[in-house]
């Protein structure tokens, strides 16, 4: 969300500064690319998602439930940089250094994608999958 906009508003006599802020979206997961684990390597559903007016740096959003499931309710959120952290959220320490490893294979194209350089088709060709793994 921008940070809030001041305006200068005359009551009667008196002057007073009122703050503005853009109305919230209540889902903003429209405007991210589902990615499956078929087309990720990863054992979960990952979004990613260009900044739009967010504050926060690159990071991608996963889907705490295993496979192509896609609840927006049950996510953790993890930065891509300086390099991947979980930011929010309760991913086991497995399927952490799982998505880490797909974030660090992939950084350049993720930022690129955040910074509105690469579409999402893009992306997608540029996508490396890692490689299968035994849990």
């Amino acid at each position: 969300m921008p940070p809030p906009r001041l305006a200068l508003r005359n009551d009667s006599a008196s002057q007073r500064i009122v703050k503005t802020r853009r109305a919230r979206e209540s889902n903003g997961t429209f405007e991210m690319a589902n990615l499956y684990p078929r087309d990720t390597g990863l054992p979960l559903t990952v979004w990613i998602s260009p900044r739009r007016r967010t504050r926060h740096d690159a990071q991608i959003k996963v889907c705490l439930s295993a496979g192509n499931c896609m609840d927006a309710t049950n996510t953790a959120v993890v930065a891509i940089r300086p390099q991947p952290r979980l930011v929010r959220g309760d991913l086991p320490p497995h399927d952490f250094r799982l998505v880490a490893q797909w974030i660090e294979a992939n950084a350049a194209a993720l930022i690129a994608y955040w910074e509105g350089t690469l579409g999402t088709l893009e992306f997608a060709l540029r996508m490396q999958r890692l490689p299968a793994t035994t849990p």
